[in-house]
C-alpha cells in the first residue's frame, strides 16, 4: 500500500520534502500541500512530476494519511486537531509548541493517530530514549547560532537583546526546553525534542549564543543517567532560504518517512 502524504508549509523544508516525495520513494506518495502563499506554491507544484492541490491547512487531513507539519509553531492546532481526530498520522517540526499542546497526545491515543517527531537537526535522540528507559539525571544541552540564526526571535525582542552588532559570543538565554520553545519558536525546536525523547520533565538547560564568527548552527549535548554517560555535538549548515533552520532537518524528514514504509528500519 501506498501512504498518502500532505506537506503542511510549503518554506525551506516543505519544499525540498515535498520534491523528494514527487521525485518518487517506494511506498510513499505526495498528496497535497498547504501554503500561506497558496499562488506561489501552486506554480510550483504545476512543475511536479505529479502535481498536487494547494489545499487549506485545516483540511489536508482530507487529502493524506500522514501530513508533514513544516509550518509556524502558532499554526500546529488549527492542522494537527482535525487531523489526528480523524486518525490520521502527523509528523511535526514544531514539537516545541506540543509542549504547550500537549493534549495532542492524547488526541491522538483516542482515535488512533500518530505523532511523530523527527530528529531534525539534532543528533543522540536514539540514544536519550534509550537512556529513558533506565534512569536520567540530567540532561544540558548548548546551542550557539550566528546572529542572523536568532533574528526575531520573540524572547530578543521581549528583552531587548540586539544580536546583529556583537563582536563577541554571549549567552542570551538559560532555561528549561519549554521555556525555550515559547521564546525561540522558530529558532530551538531540537531542544523540545530532546525533552520529548527522554521525558517532558527533564529540565534541560539551553544557552543560545550568536557567535559572529560562526557560520553553522552548532548543538551540543550532555546527557548522565544510570546507563551511560555521553556528550555529542553537531555543526549544521543553515538553510540558504531560511538561515534559523539547517539544511539537515528536511533530510531528517525524508529519512524519517522512508522509514516507515522501507522493510528495513535502522536505529532505535
Amino acid at each position: 500500500m501506498t501512504l498518502r502524504v500532505a506537506i503542511a508549509g510549503f518554506g525551506a523544508i516543505g519544499k525540498v520534502v515535498a520534491t523528494h516525495l514527487d521525485r518518487g520513494i517506494d511506498g510513499l506518495a505526495l498528496a497535497a500541500v498547504s501554503a500561506r502563499d497558496q499562488a506561489r506554491a501552486g506554480q510550483a507544484v504545476a512543475g511536479f512530476v505529479r502535481p498536487v492541490p494547494v489545499a487549506p491547512l485545516a483540511s489536508l487531513w482530507q487529502h493524506a494519511d500522514l501530513i508533514v507539519e513544516c509550518a509556524p509553531a502558532a499554526l500546529l492546532r488549527e492542522l494537527a486537531e482535525p487531523a489526528l481526530a480523524r486518525g490520521r498520522h502527523v509528523m511535526m517540526l514544531s514539537c516545541g509548541a506540543l509542549l504547550d499542546n500537549f493534549d495532542l497526545v492524547e488526541l491522538a491515543r483516542r482515535y488512533g493517530g500518530r505523532i511523530y517527531v523527527p530528529s531534525g537537526a539534532l543528533l543522540g535522540l536514539d540514544a536519550v530514549a534509550a537512556a529513558a528507559e533506565g534512569k536520567i539525571s540530567s540532561v544540558h544541552m548548548i546551542t550557539r547560532k550566528p546572529p542572523q540564526g536568532l533574528a526575531g526571535a520573540p524572547y530578543l525582542e521581549q528583552n531587548a537583546i540586539d544580536v546583529s552588532a556583537l563582536t563577541e559570543p554571549k549567552r542570551v538565554f538559560a532555561g528549561t526546553a519549554r521555556e525555550a520553545a515559547r521564546g525561540f519558536p522558530a529558532n530551538v525546536n531540537v531542544a523540545a525534542a530532546l525533552a520529548l525523547a527522554g521525558s517532558a520533565q527533564i529540565s534541560i538547560v539551553v544557552r543560545s549564543g550568536p557567535i559572529p564568527a560562526v557560520t553553522r548552527n552548532i548543538h551540543r549535548i550532555e546527557v548522565e543517567s544510570d546507563a551511560a554517560r555521553f556528550s555529542l555535538q553537531i555543526e549544521n549548515v543553515p538553510s540558504a532560504e531560511n538561515p534559523r533552520t539547517g539544511r539537515l532537518t528536511a533530510l531528517s524528514v525524508i529519512a524519517a518517512l522512508k522509514k516507515l514504509t522501507s522493510p528495513l528500519a535502522v536505529g532505535t
